[in-house]
């Protein structure tokens, strides 16, 4: 007797062990059951004995090398968790393997790598190859959009979402800095694309942005701010604005409002931890999350969920790769209008008319 669908299982690998792949493998552990994780990899060695430690009895191999992981015997798909600046190439090698890619965001630090990418997906339509953005699929964010969807505020004309992280002084995120592509290219791309989910189909008109550095100095040297605020106009009429931030003392604050023609919709206004609150002569207070994975775990299991299930029922993934290219355009052209002041314009094909990208 063939297995049925509930007993089959998607054997899947993680590329990278950084804060990501490491919550990633242990969501497919313990939230995905059609999934299998046979293999991890990394190249930083403090990584690898913790994962040889860490997976030893749940049979995965450990690579210090991508291009070894991907010919495992039986792999049939990866999650790309790397650093930004080889998502691109181990999402074309994986596909060009034969394997289906969940590949987080962004796609690429550069434009043209992210289309060679999308160009080589849509010549293997047989694989699933799916754009990591987290928080479509969160459950507040998809109420927001049914409630768009069903006419509760009218017309959206205004979204205004922001991520803002808990300060760090490890160290850790100036390092993270050197290879995520800037502010706008990493910490609000999840912002970007909010404003496309709730407007739907709209080209950028033109991009404003500033910033400034209120605790991280090393970051001069890298082109780069800890704090900015973005301000996108679409033709048509509607407007986003961004603000990010690597510096919130409370924790992570991270929130979304969009406004329509009758009414608006909000996410997460006010952060909370939990559902205490406490009362003292001092006042009322409650505690925040500390960081996104707090507030976002549940998506990234849904996400998990809904790629391995595209793979074994042979349906579309839910958000298609090219998704990412409007959003990494626009994170572009903000982080270009952040380190040379001016605006960047777009004409109505959505092609940019100001700056070094000009055309694209």
């Amino acid at each position: 007797m063939a297995p049925s669908k509930q007993d089959v299982k998607i054997s899947i690998a993680v590329a990278g062990l950084g804060r990501m792949g490491k919550r990633h493998v242990r969501t497919l552990l313990n939230r995905v059951s059609a999934a299998q994780v046979i293999a991890v990899c990394s190249t930083e060695p403090t990584e690898l004995e913790w994962a040889r430690n860490e997976y030893k009895d749940w049979g995965i191999k450990v690579y210090d090398s991508y291009d070894q992981m991907i010919q495992h015997s039986g792999l049939e798909a990866v999650w790309v968790s790397t650093s930004t600046d080889v998502h691109a190439s181990q999402t074309i090698v994986a596909i060009e393997k034969g394997l289906n890619v969940l590949c987080e965001k962004p796609l690429s630090t550069d434009m043209e790598e992210a289309k060679r990418v999308v160009e080589i997906a849509n010549k293997n339509p047989h694989l699933k190859v799916m754009a990591g953005f987290s928080r479509r699929f969160d459950a507040s964010y998809r109420n927001a959009k049914a409630q768009i969807a069903n006419d509760a505020i009218g017309e959206p004309f205004i979204v205004r979402s922001q991520t803002c992280d808990l300060i760090d002084d490890t160290g850790f995120f100036v390092r993270y800095a050197a290879k995520n592509g800037g502010m706008f290219v990493d910490c609000c791309i999840h912002d970007i694309d909010l404003s496309l989910f709730y407007f739907g189909d709209v080209i950028p008109k033109a991009v404003w942005a500033v910033g400034t550095i209120a605790h991280h100095p090393e970051l001069k040297e890298l082109n780069d701010v800890d704090n900015g605020v973005g301000i996108v106009e679409y033709w048509g009429g509607k407007i986003a604005y961004f603000y990010c931030s690597r510096t919130q003392a409370h924790g992570h604050d991270v929130c979304t409002e969009v406004v329509g023609t009758e009414g608006k919709v909000m996410v997460n206004l006010v952060p909370r931890l939990d559902n205490v609150t406490v009362a003292q002569s001092i006042g009322i207070s409650h505690k925040v999350q500390p960081e996104y994975w707090d507030r976002f775990e549940d998506a990234f299991a849904t996400e998990a969920n809904e790629f391995v299930a595209c793979i074994l029922n042979n349906t579309p993934v839910p958000l298609k790769l090219e998704l990412g290219l409007m959003s990494l355009k626009i994170g572009w052209a903000l982080q270009e209008a952040l380190l040379t002041g001016e605006r960047i314009r777009f004409n109505e094909k959505g092609e940019q008319l100001d700056g070094k990208r000009a055309n694209l």
